[in-house]
């Protein structure tokens, strides 16, 4: 089993990753010397691993509570984050007790928020089941909920004080939802690491056999790539925002989608628009929109995606986080393993790749 200690100034925590990780949870738990836990899932992963959680939980005297919220990313709410802070106070969650995000990326999403705005802040252990929120959603601390028309506006920076990645919940990942994660791993890639682009490439179909032999280095090396910039720019006033890689137009796509988009399809489409505008600007040449589309290809990306006009994702742009004036800042790709952030792009170059690229 790996270990990365996110080294974040005053507050570093672990990221253990392996087959086993679990059995570790309920020792780290009663280590925080707390008396209750709120343990927030799904329905479907809570089927699986709340009862397994709890009971590890129980057993070393921590009074633990499973709470279910709906699948997907319509539970990221404000009317959810509502009922989850009720159930906090159901329960009597104190300030010495701790919130257990038992899910993907909207469960971590989710619960993390809510750990950071109840009684001003409760710790929170990440305890992700799925290969995307492995490799990126559960590290770094961002948390949030979307308005109907932005994703993540509400939201916080704290950083959970664990994370427990676990390779046995991939087990019971739906197929489909285990290669759109490979969205943000070839991210990791393009934009930071081209041994692992290599990597990729050449060990595809063990990749996607889920052989845990290969597949552990993987997700720890992604981990190691966003914790090393999650240290050096928690609050993302800088290189942390290389991560964002594929996810302007991403996730102007998911808000166009109404949410219906998977998210690693949605990342997988933005690296193709944002690749084809590098190499439109001249920062990057045509092997490199071509690579990044074979390997993309290779883990069937960016998949099924929403119906969706071009126009609806142009018209969303302006809205993203990032964005300063209405203008987004970009990261562009100028060589495999090597982007630049807070590049502008003239907004008609952007709308003919979009209208280009969308199908």
């Amino acid at each position: 089993m790996g270990k990365v200690t996110v080294q974040v100034p005053g507050h570093p925590y672990p990221v253990l990753v392996g087959r086993g990780a679990l059995l570790e949870l309920p020792a780290l738990v009663r280590d925080l010397r707390c008396s209750v836990a709120a343990v927030v899932t799904d329905h479907a992963v809570g089927r699986e691993w709340a009862q397994p959680v709890v009971e590890g939980l129980v057993g070393v005297g921590v009074r633990a509570h499973p709470f279910s919220v709906e699948v997907g990313e319509g539970a990221k709410t404000v009317a959810t984050l509502e009922r989850v802070l009720e159930f906090f106070e159901e329960i009597g969650l104190d300030r010495s007790g701790v919130v257990l995000a038992l899910g993907g990326g909207t469960v971590g999403d989710l619960a993390a928020f809510a750990a950071a705005v109840w009684l001003r802040g409760v710790r929170c252990v990440q305890v992700p089941t799925t290969l995307l929120a492995m490799v990126d959603s559960s590290v770094g601390g961002k948390s949030g909920v979307n308005t109907a028309r932005t994703k993540n506006a509400i939201g916080s920076i704290t950083q959970p004080v664990a994370v427990v990645a676990d390779l046995a919940t991939l087990g019971t990942l739906p197929e489909e939802q285990y290669r759109a994660a490979f969205g943000e791993v070839v991210k990791y890639g393009v934009a930071m690491d081209m041994q692992l682009v290599v990597e990729l490439e050449t060990e595809t179909e063990a990749l996607l056999a889920r052989r845990e032999d290969v597949l552990e280095p993987v997700v720890t090396r992604c981990v190691e790539l966003k914790a090393k910039v999650v240290a050096g720019d928690e609050r993302e006033t800088g290189p942390r925002a290389l991560l964002n890689y594929g996810h302007t137009v991403g996730h102007a796509l998911e808000s166009a989608s109404g949410y219906t988009a998977i998210h690693g399809h949605a990342v997988a489409f933005g690296m193709r628009v944002e690749a084809r505008i590098a190499e439109r600007s001249n920062l990057c040449d045509g092997d490199l929109v071509e690579r990044q589309d074979r390997l993309l290809e290779a883990y069937s990306l960016p998949g099924r995606l929403p119906e969706v006009s071009a126009e609806s994702v142009l018209a969303a742009l302006p809205r993203d986080k990032k964005s300063l004036g209405g203008r987004p800042r970009w990261v562009l790709p100028r060589e495999l393993g090597k982007a630049q952030f807070g590049i502008s792009v003239p907004d008609q170059l952007v709308a003919e790749v979009v209208r280009s690229v969308l199908p």
